[in-house]
């Protein structure tokens, strides 16, 4: 009873998945063009919609969907998407979430879903040392220095409970960027740092999902 935006790769074979999971503006067509761009790479890419069908106007608006959300139906949302992918014979599964969409990727990831990478981009980070324990495959995290929102003390936090942890991982704080950067119809979008966060990303969940 939930729905979402799927992007396949032309080609007829078999390909990894992804879930891909929107902003705090919901399922948008920013990200839609990116589950396409995602499928170019080769990868089945569902994008849920954790607002319903609804897509904020502006800031105001999108605090009341994430305020509104239920976090039960959200997290049984994205396994939905897990599981849907699986089904297009996905052997190979990740998790990539943007800002909002990041926080409930970390939260999938601690859930006791039948991930094979995780992906982050400055969204909010786990603490509690027992449900990181639960994540048994390598992670990515992408962020900018002059986040306020996920200051870079965090970031370093989460790290050091990774590595302590035996998580293997890849994170990168971009100097001079904030939070959002990678949204290119935000005003914060930095194209360089995005670019090369793309890059990073495609390399990584071939690295992982492909080999």
């Amino acid at each position: 009873d939930v729905s979402g935006y799927y992007a396949a790769p032309v080609a007829p074979g078999d390909y990894p998945g992804v879930v891909m999971v929107h902003e705090w503006w919901g399922l948008n067509d920013t990200v839609k063009e990116m589950a396409r761009n995602l499928a170019k790479e080769g990868y089945h890419v569902l994008a849920v919609d954790l607002f319903n069908g609804r897509v904020a106007a502006d800031a105001s608006e999108a605090r009341q969907l994430t305020s509104a959300m239920d976090k039960e139906s959200a997290l049984k949302n994205m396994q939905a998407a897990l599981l849907f992918l699986k089904d297009q014979k996905a052997a190979k599964v990740a998790v990539w979430g943007w800002c909002f969409g990041g926080g409930q990727a970390m939260q999938l990831s601690v859930s006791d879903a039948p991930l094979d990478a995780t992906v982050i981009y400055y969204g909010s980070l786990e603490t509690d040392n027992t449900k990181l324990g639960k994540i048994k495959w390598p992670v990515l995290g992408v962020f900018g220095e002059k986040d306020a929102s996920i200051p870079v003390s965090a970031v370093r936090d989460f790290e050091t409970k990774l590595d302590a942890l035996s998580v293997e991982k890849e994170i990168y704080v971009y100097p001079g960027v904030g939070h959002a950067f990678a949204n290119p119809s935000g005003e914060s979008f930095a194209p360089k740092e995005t670019m090369d966060a793309w890059e990073k990303t495609v390399r990584f969940l071939d690295k992982h999902l492909k080999n």
